[in-house]
């Protein structure tokens, strides 16, 4: 049977351990910057979501002029050209797209989408945040603004670790790592970050928390199960 001062010696070492595990960096979150570049001073351009309202309009053809919502599976129904997929990208492509297509049916087809209203666009925060959940994301919301109205940090946060997840290409979730710390201290790498319809920003505990949630789910509960409490009123069984 072990001694009461070998089993703190035991709680010692795997507590320095559970320390530093997770004070060590961990896996390297690809960056964006190919990808996503929008940012607090220069937002990324808008992309068309489901539910949206188009106008598409012709300025050779007017008699082809429609007006379309966004179907939930992100295509259109027009004139000549049937179905056209268009959730996700700019309305400055679908222009493009189209003219193309229309190339084939009309003469001289210049083509104009305008996005006459918004579906509800939405965000989601998670993580060490006062509030968990959806928001509801007006014109140019950044992540520090999304946290301060998720009610701000935790003392358990980690801003300098915060997540952005973004769906990318065929809809594969693409995560980029934002140093909210930097910009809560306005250092000059520090910019906030614009987001985008459906981003999903997560917000990690910090490695002491991390440290605190090992030593009470894999020390304390567990030596408590078998009789042992960590705690100084308490005395150490032998077994």
């Amino acid at each position: 049977m072990k001694k009461p001062s070998q089993v703190i010696a035991i709680l010692i070492i795997f507590t320095m351990a559970a320390v530093s595990g997770c004070s060590h960096p961990g896996p390297t979150v690809p960056s964006l910057e190919p990808m996503l570049t929008g940012t607090a001073s220069t937002p990324a351009p808008y992309r068309i979501q489901p539910g949206d309202a188009l106008d598409v309009k012709f300025f050779y053809n007017p008699e082809l002029n429609e007006s379309v919502i966004v179907r939930p599976d992100g295509y259109i129904s027009l004139q000549l050209v049937n179905e056209i997929a268009v959730a996700g990208l700019e309305p400055r492509q679908v222009n493009e797209m189209l003219t193309e297509k229309y190339s084939h049916e009309l003469r001289q087809p210049v083509v104009t989408v305008i996005v006459k209203s918004f579906a509800g666009q939405r965000v989601y925060v998670g993580g060490e945040v006062g509030q968990q959940g959806l928001l509801v994301m007006p014109a140019g919301l950044t992540a520090l603004q999304a946290v301060m109205q998720s009610g701000g940090f935790k003392d358990t946060a980690q801003p300098r670790e915060t997540i952005v997840i973004r769906k990318g290409a065929d809809n594969r979730p693409i995560p980029v790592r934002v140093d909210l710390a930097a910009v809560l201290s306005g250092a000059t790498n520090g910019e906030d970050f614009s987001l985008q319809p459906d981003d999903i920003l997560y917000v990690p505990k910090s490695p002491i928390a991390k440290a605190n949630l090992f030593v009470n789910q894999y020390i304390e509960q567990l030596l408590l199960f078998r009789g042992v409490s960590l705690g100084f009123t308490y005395e150490l069984r032998e077994f």
